[in-house]
Parts: structure tokens; sequence; C-alpha cells
């Protein structure tokens, strides 16, 4: 509700913005591509909300360009006015989530350097997929748009025989190189990537902080895998952004130094108790 009256969720984004870390991200840089996309695109629209429609748009138009490629291949012949309408859409919109995602990878690794002072691993980060790199170079909207309706144009008939979409933003990969070892996050120990996804978390929340509608941090076993001085660090650097942040955990010890600066809350038989 806001002001009483009962809103869409979409307007929640309006008065906060979510900024969230769970255990299934302690190996975010060896799992899956399309996993590390989703995270990476959830840092995108938190301060650029057009993004989520974007990136809806784009995956309802994939999903019927490749029915109706697949329908083709079992005999019914794909209508190719309807694949031209299909494929402008979806050159359209992921034209837009490439310059977003680049501007958003700039601006996060803007906010990783600005702290080198920081107990946490540094990465240098990039993004994979020919839409991305295009931006990153200064290609213009129009430029990817065009370069992209091509290249579905000409996936077709290879998309169609694999049964799966085999081009286009929605195959792209966020990376990272671990700086201090010059070695790929991906081989990292699940403490190093967790610090790693740590320190990007913080330098997203440094990048909403000025925004009207605030951050607020959710932390989900966040010390596990981290060492006392880097738990620490990372306690000290929530306080010093005076954001609000929920932490959850199963030992409290694992919080010790936030005594006398956090609110404490046990959760016994089904119920709270401060």
């Amino acid at each position: 509700r806001i002001d009483g009256e009962t809103a869409p969720p979409g307007r929640l984004l309006d008065h906060l913005r979510p900024v969230w870390a769970t255990p299934e991200q302690d190996r975010l840089f060896s799992d899956a591509r399309a996993g590390r996309l989703r995270f990476f695109d959830r840092l995108v629209f938190a301060a650029d909300p057009d993004h989520a429609a974007t990136v809806s748009t784009y995956e309802k138009a994939l999903r019927e360009r490749l029915k109706l490629l697949t329908d083709g291949a079992e005999g019914r012949p794909a209508d190719p006015l309807w694949l031209d309408a299909l494929e402008a859409r979806l050159s359209e919109a992921g034209a837009r989530a490439a310059m977003a995602r680049t501007r958003a990878l700039t601006a996060l690794q803007a906010g990783i350097d600005a702290r080198d002072d920081r107990p946490f691993p540094q990465a240098d980060l990039g993004l994979t997929g020919a839409a991305e790199e295009m931006a990153a170079t200064g290609a213009d909207e129009a430029d990817i748009l065009g370069m992209l309706g091509e290249g579905f144009m000409r996936a077709r008939a290879r998309d169609a025989a694999a049964g799966r979409s085999l081009f286009g933003p929605h195959r792209s990969d966020l990376t990272a190189i671990h700086r201090e070892k010059n070695r790929p996050a991906a081989e990292g120990s699940s403490g190093e990537q967790k610090a790693l996804v740590l320190n990007l978390i913080l330098a997203q929340v440094g990048r909403l902080a000025d925004q009207p509608a605030r951050p607020v941090l959710l932390l989900d076993e966040a010390p596990a895998h981290l060492d006392e001085a880097r738990r620490a660090a990372l306690f000290d650097e929530i306080e010093a952004l005076k954001l609000q942040a929920f932490m959850t955990g199963t030992e409290r010890s694992l919080f010790a130094a936030l005594e006398g600066r956090a609110q404490f809350v046990s959760v016994e038989g089904g119920g709270l108790s401060v």
C-alpha cells in the first residue's frame, strides 16, 4: 500500500531499490552463464527500472520467434513477414538492453575502483556478446540494432535445426578477473568468489545511494566463508553507507562485530524474539 491505497508491485521501485545476495551466488562466476546474466540484469534494472521491461519484451519475442522456426522445421513453413516483425522487435529490445548493461558495467567498475582500500578482492569486470562489445567501443543504438537484425536473419536456419536460439544478447555473459591474482574469478574458491560478489554488491549500493528511491540491502548468510577481517569490513561499510540492511544467519557469533550497532532478532518456534 502507498498512502493507504493498494498499488501494483512495480510501484515499489519508486520508493526503494532492494539489493540482495544469497548463498546461491557464492559460486556465481563458476556457475551457469544464464544465472550470472540474470544476476547482472537485476543489478542493471535496480538503477534503470525500464531495463526489466526491455528484457521481458526481448524474451517474449525470442520465444515466439523460436516457435515459428521450430514449427517450420516440422514442415509448417514460418511466415517470413512475422519473422521479420519479431526480429525487428528483438533487435530493438536487444540493442537497448546491451546499452543499459554496458552503462551499468561502467558505473559498477568505477565503484569498485574507487574503493581499493576495502579488504575485499577487486574484480575487473567485462561483458561478452557482440552487442555489448559494440556498445563498449562507442557504437550507437542504431548500429547495434542493425547488427542484431542481420545476425537474427542469418541464424534462422541454424536456430531451427538446433531447436534453440544461438544468437543474441541473451547469450551474453558477465566476466570477472581477480585483479590481485590475475586469473578468472571462476577459478577461485567459494570464499574468493563470495568476496568478489560482495564487493560488487557494495559498488551497486554505492551507485544507488544518491537516488530518490533508497537502496535496501538484503544479505543471507553473508558472513559465511569470510574471515574475521572481511566480516568486520563488510559491517563497517554497511554502517558507513547509512542504509537499511537486513542480514540473516544461523550463527550469532558471525555477527559479533555488530554487537551494540544492530538489532538482533531470533527466530524460534515460528516466532520472532528480540
